[in-house]
């Protein structure tokens, strides 16, 4: 009918994973947008303190206590006191496609002043084609008025097979079927020598995935407003390693490669961490724990995962 509001893309599809040590007030400039679907809360820190969550919203949260309890001796693939511990929701979410978003992250506004759905934004991303063995430098051929000869400066770009990327996990979509088990955040924070490489770590290994199954990844559009909630100083205390490792880090991911035998997302990450653990060590015994919790990340996942598994997600909290 006339003036009927259109039904979300993929309300019953797609759940948002959102890290966090506060109360999630965020949400209430993202209602428009967030409302109709379902959110995964993973608390991180004080697992005594409670998080509170604007009515409305349909969400289940999981603090620390939860993940041991769910993962028994396999949560210490799961970090502590840093925003790596969100990859925890994607192994318990049963849905198709996952967004991801920080919560100092707010709703940007477009030269009209008009607000940005950037959900709805990744969900057109997802549902699109990628064309990774061709590096179109002017503008995504599957977007709305791409016969613009030039495109436009914020442009959907297909990042290029063979090319790592700097992927950023507080504005992140991704297809869960896909490429979920390879969606691993890493070891950051509490008792570990890095933090705030979370995102980057799992961007370089999923890329190198992607390319050797044939997967596209995308890049550019949507933008949010992001608002650092933490302070410079203290996170470059937290990342300092990183910058020096990175020497040594992306030559590895830019020379990668995994055996043809290797046919799911599962098979290839366990080989990846066979090569993190035989080049990297070397760098720091880091690397050395690191490679194991990517193996034991993989087997929580296929313990909360079964093949076919499709079961709804748990009730809120």
């Amino acid at each position: 009918m006339a003036g009927e509001r259109a039904a979300p893309l993929l309300k019953d599809e797609l759940d948002i994973v959102i890290p966090t040590i506060r109360n999630l007030d965020f949400l209430e400039m993202w209602r428009p947008f967030f409302e109709p679907y379902h959110l995964i809360i993973v608390q991180d820190g004080d697992p005594s303190k409670t998080i509170k969550v604007p009515e409305g919203f349909d969400y289940e949260l999981y603090n620390r206590n939860d993940i041991n309890r769910i993962l028994g001796s396999k949560a210490s693939c799961i970090s502590f006191k840093d925003s790596a511990c969100r990859c925890f929701g994607y192994m318990v979410s049963k849905k198709k496609y996952i967004f991801t978003i920080d919560d100092d992250c707010f709703v940007a506004k477009n030269p009209s002043g008009e607000d940005i759905n950037a959900l709805e934004q990744h969900i057109k991303n997802l549902l699109s084609p990628s064309t990774p063995h061709f590096f179109n430098t002017l503008y995504d051929p599957y977007r709305d008025g791409a016969d613009f000869v030039r495109g436009y400066v914020d442009a959907v770009l297909t990042i290029p097979k063979g090319t790592i990327f700097p992927m950023c996990g507080m504005n992140l979509a991704f297809n869960r079927d896909l490429i979920g088990p390879a969606m691993y955040f890493g070891l950051m924070g509490d008792g570990q020598p890095i933090g705030r490489y979370d995102d980057m770590w799992a961007g370089w290994c999923t890329k190198v995935i992607c390319d050797h199954l044939n997967l596209g990844v995308k890049t550019g559009l949507p933008y949010i407003w992001h608002s650092k909630a933490s302070n410079p100083f203290v996170n470059l205390k937290k990342e300092y390693k990183g910058i020096y490792w990175q020497e040594e880090i992306i030559p590895f991911f830019q020379s990668a490669t995994l055996p043809k035998e290797c046919t799911t997302v599962q098979q290839c990450y366990i080989e990846l961490a066979k090569l993190v653990k035989a080049k990297l060590s070397s760098v720091d015994p880091y690397f050395t724990k690191l490679a194991d919790a990517m193996v034991t990340w993989i087997e929580a996942w296929d313990e909360l995962n079964p093949s076919g598994d499709k079961l709804p997600n748990g009730a809120a909290k």
